[in-house]
């Protein structure tokens, strides 16, 4: 589990889901602190885990988002 008081900060490239270790796309605050999940394991949990809460951040939106082209 990470620190709250990052619970506002986009979740970035070294944010790993705590179920796989995959990169986090969710980050869901509870009152004993955060966890952090890829968009599937998100997904699998997310029945259990959104009505106790505090606060569900969901980037998983940047998975279907068009990547800026490459240059050299």
């Amino acid at each position: 589990m990470t620190n709250t008081a990052l619970a506002t900060s986009p979740l970035q490239a070294v944010d790993r889901c705590d179920s796989c270790g995959a990169q986090a796309y969710i980050r869901v605050v509870l009152s004993e602190g955060d966890l952090l999940f890829c968009g599937h394991h998100g997904r699998r949990h997310e029945a259990k885990l959104r009505p106790i809460a505090l606060e569900w951040h969901d980037e998983t939106d940047r998975l279907h988002a068009p990547s800026a082209p490459v240059t050299d």
